[in-house]
């Protein structure tokens, strides 16, 4: 396998909970929990991708690296692929991760479940789905589905994502979990193309990858992260952390 880049995107303008990287959780800003949960995975450098001063000064106080990048990107993607230039101009890293900075209770054994996919040489990108044991969930728009078709066990090659329960019939429904492992050179042609038609319909970015042809494969793992976007999230994950301590 290549050498590995994790790349964190982090801004501070978020509309639910502005100024969110910095929130304090258990005596730590988020931003540095997710750092050091992407560290422990153990799979190569971490780097923050920031357009704000304060959070890029946080990282480098707590140990870490971070970049700086343009405020108007419209995701995270266009964001790690600007700081992918400047963390990596060498073209070092064949493997580049996207881990978001809203997930501080990520487990960093997902981060290499991600890549895992990446061995096979017909995989474009690699990301992760938990399989949905909440009945509520099931039809909730929120809570993104992969339809895929099984590898193996643990493993599906994605045929399409959703905000609709499906697919339709008896079996377990997959809740798609936000993290995305790219070969490089998938990244580059990834952020070059243009919105798609059913990710513009369903507002799910990934699409745009399937919809040009590209090959996403979906580890499965044990659990989904708690994803911080609500001042009621965020209590969630101090709850979470706090006991954790």
């Amino acid at each position: 396998m290549a050498d590995v880049l994790i790349l964190i995107p982090a801004r501070m303008a978020s509309v639910r909970l502005p100024g969110k990287p910095l929130a304090d959780i258990a005596g730590e800003p988020m931003i540095v929990h997710v750092m050091r949960r992407a560290q422990a995975a153990a799979v190569g450098a971490v780097v923050v991708a920031t357009d704000s001063e304060p959070v890029a000064a946080c990282v480098k106080k707590s140990g870490g690296r971070a970049v700086m990048t343009r405020a108007d990107h419209v995701s995270g993607s266009d964001r790690i692929f600007e700081a992918l230039q400047t963390a990596d101009p060498e073209g070092r890293a064949g493997i580049i991760v996207n881990v978001q900075g809203d997930l501080p209770t990520l487990a960093p054994a997902d981060v290499a479940a991600a890549i895992a996919p990446l061995a096979d040489p017909a995989v474009d990108i690699g990301t992760l789905a938990a399989v949905i044991t909440r009945a509520e969930e099931r039809n909730n728009p929120n809570v993104v589905k992969v339809v895929g078709t099984p590898i193996s066990a643990s493993r599906l090659r994605a045929l399409y994502f959703t905000r609709a329960q499906a697919p339709f019939g008896d079996g377990p429904l997959y809740h798609h979990i936000g993290l995305y492992a790219y070969r490089r050179a998938a990244l580059a042609r990834f952020v070059a193309l243009p919105p798609s038609p059913l990710e513009q319909r369903e507002k799910l970015e990934q699409l745009r990858a399937l919809e040009a042809g590209m090959r996403i494969d979906v580890a499965i793992v044990d659990s989904v992260p708690l994803g911080v976007d609500t001042p009621q999230e965020l209590e969630r994950a101090r709850e979470i952390l706090g006991h954790a301590r």
